[in-house]
């Protein structure tokens, strides 16, 4: 069962990639749950918070392997890594800013940060993610709204 959801997540994430792409679901699967385990102290208090830290480290995994494909690409070797990689058509690069935009807004805003990962990353809705975090859904639409503006003009 929870195999299952972590492929449903991993499928998310993959989901724009040209087929035959070389980073598969099951490998982002368990790359990522190879990160969970190796934690000093991981938290799994619950499954939203299991799903939360699995969608994580995913993401870390494609941000990994985002960042060794643009070396290659710069060092004119083949590339495997198709240049989209998230919802949208998301260049690699814009993929990379993406993810250093969402850090810096962990930095100010863990929380906005948070649910952004945890909803477009984790696929958790709203209710779920105020449930996980302690506050209401109407906290968390706002700061889905808030880090969204946010997050759109430090992309740009």
């Amino acid at each position: 069962m929870v195999d299952a959801e972590l492929r449903r997540i991993a499928d998310r994430y993959l989901q724009r990639e040209r087929s035959g792409h070389t980073l598969q679901p099951t490998a982002l699967v368990n790359e990522a749950w190879l990160r969970l385990v190796r934690q000093d102290r991981p938290n799994f208090e619950n499954r939203q918070r299991f799903f939360a830290l699995a969608a994580q480290m995913m993401r870390h995994v494609l941000v990994d392997y985002a960042r060794r494909a643009g070396a290659t690409k710069r060092s004119g070797e083949r590339v495997e890594l198709h240049d989209t990689i998230a919802d949208g058509g998301l260049q690699l690069d814009r993929f990379l800013v993406l993810d250093q935009a969402l850090d810096h807004l962990a930095r100010f805003s863990p929380r906005q940060a948070n649910v952004i990962e945890l909803h477009y990353f984790g696929g958790l809705k709203l209710d779920e993610i105020a449930h996980l975090l302690g506050v209401s859904a109407a906290t968390i639409s706002r700061e889905q709204q808030a880090a969204e503006a946010w997050l759109s003009q430090a992309v740009t």
